[in-house]
């Protein structure tokens, strides 16, 4: 009977242990549902400690990281469960961005192979596969704004000295008194920073309310503002959709004095989909923008719209490739100059997003590279006009949003030239090849008959450069272009020694004798006659000595004879075929003194390889 208690007993407990757990399962999947992903991490975890659906709360906990931007805590927590064959392929994907974001990029580039191994078909990841490697033809200097708080900035936009940005700090603002349950953070306002007295308000008028409200946008004139908002237009709370989402849509706004007033929705927002992000054309006349609507490539594409002389816009008009991918592309600007930036975690990248930008000539996208972009999320480019100065937007330096200034730097032209250390005579035909930090090859450079080479190379940067001809010894240097200031040029000149080691310069192997013998083997002479050509084709006024060596059996005396003997063998085959004596300045035999092969007990292979002839360069011109 008392075994009988015992076991209905264990059987109520462990029902209301799974009903406790199924309640949290419920929570916690409400929580990411609701895109309180901060809440829902710690639901989660309690549910792992627990060992309850492991594999499934470890994927939405990634998941939930990845919403907050945390890399390395999704890693943590895929890499866990990622060989569970029961998982969906999709996760081999999530994996490998992630891996991406704390720079496991080979780790990355295994897991996209495995995503498309699994029947996924995508052009967009075969390309990420395909590219290793992100330069950019300009140098930029980068570093983070002084406006920044410990709340997420970013999304700048700049007029007539004026800094306008998007910021979580919530300062003197009495309607953000809730936070954003996806981060914790208070929700987004416009900002506004005066470059001249450091002062910063929030912009004044009618745009911010109590939900998210950012980035801006201003027409050439000044007069009307653009701008992102949640879908609430004077209405207690923002309006959702049938999934309880509430999306983002664009606003304008009319300046009235010193205030933005009469707000107004676009034509092209709804209440199914968001839209946001907006940039303006140099004319003021095309809107830019980003947007999940339906018939995008996929993700979140960009689009543009041409405003009519009613004040209206027209049917938005999806960008298309190279631009938009099957993922993500967010944060357009357009330059004066007609060139398109934005920012994709769809295009061949360094991290999450990155930014990039379409080549108007060549209708080509190319990544910014370092420093612009980073690891994690780099995002929101925007250059000042006339100007080598802007800004962009990241996570990199902690956990929230940053704002970064940065000045573009012209590319750097790099002049040298290669040339004899001995004589100063310059060097064609020798190869430079310069590598980045990580030792990868970017430049490769034949000199032409001046010895000179010219390339272009970033600013702030080391470079590892490696110089050869046959006839010379390797040279190894290294360029820094750093505190080049503004100079357009760098001088780089390189001096090769001539190289000492005839059978290098003449391609040719050892000079081997047989066992206590002297004479010219007929291997020795076809490498010899390699010596002949090139002393009398190449290099006429090449002068070199002899040095003969035995190997350890025999004598000391014995020894110094028979190498004698040697070396004057191999001075007289020289001579046979039609080498001037007074080339060969030396030929001496150093016995068993000088080994190849230093040895107590030596094979018949190690005797072999110390009985030889070998040669110095005395004088090359």
């Amino acid at each position: 009977m008392k075994k009988l208690y015992t076991t209905l007993l264990l059987l109520i407990c462990c029902s209301i242990g799974l009903q406790a757990q199924s309640g949290k399962q419920k929570k916690a999947d409400r929580l990411f549902n609701n895109f309180a992903y901060l809440e829902a991490t710690e639901v989660y975890k309690d549910l792992i400690e627990k060992d309850y659906k492991v594999t499934y709360n470890s994927l939405k906990l990634a998941d939930a990281y990845m919403q907050l931007r945390s890399p390395e805590n999704a890693v943590y927590y895929y890499e866990d469960v990622i060989k569970d064959t029961t998982i969906s392929p999709e996760y081999y994907y999530k994996f490998a961005q992630a891996l991406r974001g704390v720079k496991r990029y080979e780790e990355s580039r295994t897991w996209l192979k495995t995503y498309l191994e699994e029947g996924r078909i995508s052009a967009d990841i075969q390309a990420m596969l395909n590219k290793e490697e992100f330069k950019s033809r300009f140098t930029y200097r980068v570093q983070a704004a002084d406006f920044n708080s410990e709340f997420s900035d970013f999304g700048v936009f700049v007029q007539n000295d004026q800094i306008y940005f998007v910021s979580a700090r919530a300062e003197d603002e009495d309607v953000k008194k809730k936070t954003y349950r996806w981060n914790g953070e208070p929700f987004l306002d416009i900002y506004i920073q005066d470059k001249k007295s450091k002062t910063i308000t929030p912009i004044s008028g009618d745009i911010n309310t109590k939900l998210h409200d950012g980035p801006v946008v201003i027409s050439p004139d000044g007069k009307t503002a653009y701008f992102t908002r949640n879908n609430f237009l004077g209405r207690r709370e923002g309006k959702k959709d049938k999934e309880n989402t509430n999306h983002l849509k664009l606003y304008s706004a009319t300046k009235k004095g010193n205030n933005w007033e009469d707000i107004k929705e676009l034509s092209f927002n709804s209440d199914l989909y968001s839209v946001g992000h907006p940039t303006l054309s140099g004319d003021g006349k095309t809107i830019y923008f980003a947007s999940d609507m339906p018939g995008g490539l996929g993700g979140t594409d960009l689009y543009k719209a041409v405003l009519s002389e009613d004040g209206t816009f027209g049917k938005p008009v999806n960008l298309g490739e190279p631009v938009n991918t099957e993922f993500d592309e967010t944060f357009p600007f357009m330059d004066t100059d007609g060139t398109l930036f934005f920012s994709s975690n769809g295009h061949p990248g360094l991290g999450l997003f990155d930014i990039f930008k379409l080549d108007p000539e060549d209708n080509t996208v190319e990544n910014l590279g370092t420093p612009i972009n980073s690891n994690l999320d780099d995002f929101a480019y925007f250059k000042i006009t006339d100007s080598k100065e802007g800004y962009i937007s990241s996570n990199r330096g902690g956990k929230s949003d940053d704002i970064f200034v940065f000045n573009k730097l012209n590319p750097l032209t790099l002049k040298g030239q290669v040339t004899d250390a001995v004589n100063e005579k310059p060097i064609p035909a020798a190869t430079v090849r310069i590598m980045n930090s990580e030792g990868t090859q970017i430049a490769f450079l034949e000199t032409d008959e001046e010895g000179n080479f010219e390339t272009r190379i970033n600013r702030d940067e080391d470079f590892p450069v490696e110089a050869k001809e046959i006839a010379y010894q390797t040279f190894n240097g290294k360029i820094s272009t750093f505190d080049v200031d503004e100079k357009e040029e760098l001088i780089y000149n390189i001096e090769l020694n001539p190289v000492q080691n005839l059978e290098y310069l003449a391609e040719i192997d050892n000079i081997y004798f047989d066992f206590d013998k002297a004479n010219i083997r007929e291997d020795a002479a076809k490498e010899l006659d390699k010596l002949v050509t090139l002393m009398i084709d190449k290099y006429p006024n090449l002068v070199i000595e002899i040095d003969s060596h035995t190997d350890s059996r025999g004598s000391n005396f014995y020894n110094e004879k028979l190498a004698e003997r040697r070396a004057k063998s191999t001075y007289e085959y020289l001579l046979s075929k039609g080498i001037a004596p007074e080339r060969i300045v030396k030929y001496q035999g150093y016995g068993e003194t000088k080994p190849a092969i230093d040895c107590e007990r030596c094979s018949e292979e190690e005797h072999q390889l110390n009985r030889r002839s070998m040669f110095k360069i005395v004088k090359m011109e």
